[in-house]
C-alpha cells in the first residue's frame, strides 16, 4: 500500500528549504489543518486544542533535538471544499514552512491536499479523522498516516450493531462525498453479508434548509431504523429533524460524523433509542489523556481530540527519533516511534519519551488511542458503542 520513498528530486530539494523557513528562530512549524468553518465546526476547535497540547508538552520538555521549540500553525480545511483545503495547505507548506501536517480531518479533503500538496513537496501527514476506506490505497509516497481506524472497519462494527440487536432492515442517508459513501458502501458490505436488507440508499447534500424530501423518499423504503452517515453540524442533522418532524424515523444509527454534544444539545430529547458507534478508546492511555486535558482545560471526551493529541505527539516524537526536524526525517521514523518494539509511552509522559530517544533508547507510542499503526499507517482502533438516553450518549461497549 505505502512506500517509505521520496518520490523525487523535488520533493527531497523542498524539504531542505522547508527546514530552513522553520527553523528561523529556533521554531519547528506543524501545519494544524481542520475544518475551522463547515459541517463539523462545533468539534474541530477541541480538536486543534489537543493537537497544540501535545506540542506544548514537548516545549515544556525543551523542544526537540537540543531545543527546537514547536509551533503550531493553523489553517481550515472547510471539511468540504477540495480547492480552499489544497489551497491552505500550499501556503502551510510554501508560505509557513510547515515541516508536517496535523490533519486534516474530512476524507475528501484530506485526500485532496495528500494529492495536490503534500505528495508533490515531501510533507508527511497524520490525520486524526479522515477515515474513508479509499486513503488506504492512496498514492502516498509513504508520507499518509492516520490515527483513527478506516470505515471498512466502521462498516463492520455498525453491521455487528444492528446484528446484536435483531434488526434485520434499515433504510441508508449519507452525506454525499468520498468520507459518507466509502461508509455506507462499507456499512452496507457488512450489513448484506450478515443476512440484513437495505430497503433504500440514499445521498443528501449538506446545507440545505430542509430535507423534507429526501426523507419522504427514505420513509417510502421503509426500515426498521434510519442509518445516518452524515454530519452532526450539517445534513446529518438536518435529515434527523425532519425525520422527527414527519414521523417518519424515530429511531437512528449514526455513523462517527454524528457524535456531537451540539447534536444532543438540540435534538437529543427527541432521539432516545438512537445508537451508534465512534472511534474511542478504553484503558490506561485513554485515562492519562483525561488527565492531562482536564489539567489543561481542554474538553478532550469529544470525538477525535485522543486522536489529534496523538497525531501531534506522533510527529514531534518521529522527529526526534530522525534526527531531524525535517518532512524525510519525519516520515521515515513515525512508525518506528509509533510501535514495539521500546518503552511504552502514555500521554502526559512525552518528556520521558524525548529522553529515551535521545539517549538512543526505543519508544512504543500508545498514547491516548492504544496506537498501533498496521498496513503500514493504518490505525488498528477500537469503537465505543453508545445509545441515546436522557438527550446524552450512554456507553454499551468498546468493540
Amino acid at each position: 500500500m505505502k512506500t517509505l520513498l521520496l518520490s523525487t528530486a523535488a520533493a527531497l530539494a523542498f524539504t531542505g528549504g522547508a527546514m530552513a523557513a522553520s527553523h528561523e528562530g529556533g521554531a519547528v512549524k506543524i501545519g494544524v489543518i481542520l475544518g475551522f468553518t463547515g459541517p463539523i465546526e462545533s468539534l474541530t476547535p477541541n480538536m486543534a486544542a489537543a493537537a497544540e497540547l501535545a506540542m506544548t508538552e514537548i516545549n515544556e520538555a525543551g523542544g526537540v533535538l537540543d531545543g527546537m521549540m514547536l509551533e503550531p500553525v493553523r489553517a481550515d480545511s472547510t471539511c468540504i471544499d477540495s480547492a480552499a483545503a489544497t489551497a491552505a495547505a500550499e501556503r502551510l507548506i510554501t508560505s509557513d514552512g510547515v515541516v508536517a501536517i496535523m490533519g486534516a480531518d474530512c476524507s475528501g479533503v484530506t485526500g485532496a491536499i495528500l494529492a495536490n500538496a503534500a505528495v508533490p513537496n515531501g510533507i508527511p501527514m497524520i490525520s486524526p479523522s479522515a477515515t474513508s476506506p479509499g486513503l488506504s490505497t492512496a498514492e502516498d509516497n509513504g508520507l499518509f498516516f492516520r490515527t483513527s481506524p478506516s470505515d471498512a472497519r466502521q462498516g463492520e462494527v455498525l453491521a455487528a450493531i444492528l446484528a446484536d440487536k435483531g434488526i434485520t432492515e434499515v433504510a441508508v442517508t449519507y452525506t454525499n462525498n468520498d468520507y459518507g459513501k466509502g461508509l455506507s458502501d462499507a456499512f452496507i458490505s457488512s450489513f448484506e453479508a450478515n443476512g440484513g436488507t437495505v430497503t433504500i440508499s440514499a445521498p443528501h447534500e449538506d446545507g440545505k434548509a430542509d430535507y423534507s424530501a429526501e426523507v419522504a423518499s427514505l420513509a417510502s423504503g421503509g426500515g426498521e431504523v434510519l442509518a445516518v452517515l452524515g454530519y452532526a453540524d450539517q445534513g446529518g442533522k438536518g435529515v434527523i429533524q425532519a425525520s422527527l418532524d414527519t414521523g417518519a424515523f424515530d429511531t437512528f444509527m449514526m455513523g462517527d460524523g454524528m457524535f456531537a454534544d451540539s447534536l444532543m444539545a438540540d435534538l437529543g430529547a427527541d432521539m432516545a433509542g438512537s445508537f451508534g458507534a465512534v472511534p474511542w478508546s478504553q484503558g490506561e492511555g485513554a485515562e492519562a489523556f483525561t488527565s492531562v486535558t482536564e489539567a489543561a482545560g481542554i474538553n478532550g471526551d469529544t470525538s477525535f481530540t485522543r486522536e489529534s493529541y496523538d497525531a501531534a505527539a506522533l510527529l514531534a516524537l518521529a522527529m526526534q527519533a530522525g534526527g531531524e526536524a525535517t518532512p524525510a526525517a519525519i516520515a521515515a521514523n513515525i512508525l518506528n516511534v509509533a510501535n514495539a518494539p521500546g518503552e511504552p509511552i502514555l500521554p502526559g509522559e512525552l518528556a520521558k519519551a524525548l529522553q529515551i530517544l535521545k539517549d538512543g533508547g526505543e519508544i512504543d507510542y500508545v498514547g491516548a488511542t492504544n496506537v498501533e499503526l498496521i498496513g503500514p499507517g493504518e490505525a488498528a482502533g477500537t469503537y465505543r458503542e453508545y445509545t441515546v438516553e436522557d438527550a446524552d450518549y450512554s456507553t454499551v461497549q468498546f468493540r
